[in-house]
């Protein structure tokens, strides 16, 4: 990934019929980046990926690829491809049919099409199956020749709208490294819509939260989880803890009392702690803190395999918190019973403080 504006969107607004779709974006993505818009049904992802690939026609504003200005620009004159939620292949014609389409609607020589098409489908490894039908491959078998259908006429800008969604979790979990891998070999920019937080985590290289026709925040996967620039993105980006807080000389006037900051809080706002953040200690045994030490009692116990997700009631206050399934054996592990008293600690630098 380079430095270097690929795609670039200046105020760019959209509307359909009395309801704004986009409200004035502005956004710029880079050269060779993994780039996912990420929101709830209805935020405006799928739109703005539509004029990317000028399917629909801004209202106002400029769309920018490599420099040029896509108005007037069909979309078969732009230098993007598109992958579809459906996929979008065409069942009369076989695997080499579909990935060699392309090719052929540009006149290009048959001998071309065929090392082109060669080429796409060892990307996505499916060599061996070129003679099969749609109906004749499993889902991520699809979405793999759906990839090389785009990716063979070589885009400047691959767009992808929630091409995962149809797949079962653990196929969908297993193609998002492949589709982060294939994305680095090739270095080709990729803009991918999807409403799953985790993947838009895991996959991309920066990501842009929107709500309701506009971006909330762009920013690297850590930034927009760990430093949320509000409420919403906060709470759509992962589960969250959020208390009311006030200034307060020692740092936060809250429901569970003052807690200690990373920085003084200057206006009445809400903390936001991430239930991994929080830790637990048996009331027994004593906490290593002080400050930010809470005390609450275990009211619902959910074991997701990988780890323990604790609720706990904390006077009038609900908190979150997760744990590592852990060997019991292993230095500092501790499983907590229902109804169990247990030390809840929010470490400062953990309370992140966000506004509406």
């Amino acid at each position: 990934m380079t430095g270097e504006v690929l795609v670039r969107l200046l105020g760019v607004r959209k509307g359909f019929g009395g309801v704004v779709a986009l409200d004035g974006v502005d956004l710029e993505v880079k050269r060779g980046e993994f780039f996912s818009l990420l929101g709830p049904s209805g935020c405006g992802k799928t739109t703005l990926l539509r004029l990317l690939a000028g399917f629909d026609t801004p209202d106002a504003g400029r769309i920018e690829i490599a420099g040029k200005d896509m108005t007037g620009v069909p979309p078969y004159a732009r230098p993007v491809n598109t992958v579809f939620q459906n996929y979008a292949l065409f069942p009369h014609m076989t695997v080499e049919g579909n990935v060699a389409f392309g090719l052929r609607m540009k006149g290009l020589p048959a001998g071309e099409v065929r090392k082109k098409v060669a080429w796409a489908l060892e990307l996505v490894d499916l060599l061996g199956l070129e003679k099969r039908y749609p109906r004749e491959l499993s889902g991520g078998q699809k979405q793999r020749v759906a990839l090389a259908r785009a990716l063979v006429l070589e885009p400047e800008v691959l767009l992808l709208d929630e091409p995962l969604s149809a797949l079962d979790l653990k196929l969908r979990q297993e193609l998002r490294v492949e589709l982060m891998q294939l994305q680095r070999r090739l270095g080709t920019t990729f803009i991918f819509v999807t409403h799953d937080q985790e993947e838009a985590l895991v996959m991309s290289d920066r990501i842009a939260v929107m709500r309701l026709g506009r971006i909330e925040q762009v920013g690297l996967p850590d930034e927009v989880y760990e430093r949320p620039r509000n409420r919403f993105v906060a709470d759509f980006l992962g589960r969250s803890n959020f208390l009311p807080a006030r200034p307060h000389p020692g740092g936060a006037e809250t429901p569970l009392g003052v807690l200690r900051l990373k920085e003084p809080l200057s206006q009445e706002a809400h903390l936001v702690i991430r239930p991994e953040k929080i830790r637990l200690y048996p009331v027994g045994n004593g906490a290593p803190a002080r400050e930010n030490l809470v005390r609450a009692r275990v009211e619902e116990i959910v074991y997701t395999g990988a780890e323990n997700q604790y609720y706990l009631r904390a006077g009038e206050v609900r908190l979150l918190a997760y744990t590592l399934n852990q060997d019991l054996q292993e230095p500092g592990a501790e499983e907590f019973a229902y109804g169990e008293e247990v030390f809840c600690y929010l470490p400062p630098e953990n309370l992140v403080v966000v506004h509406e």
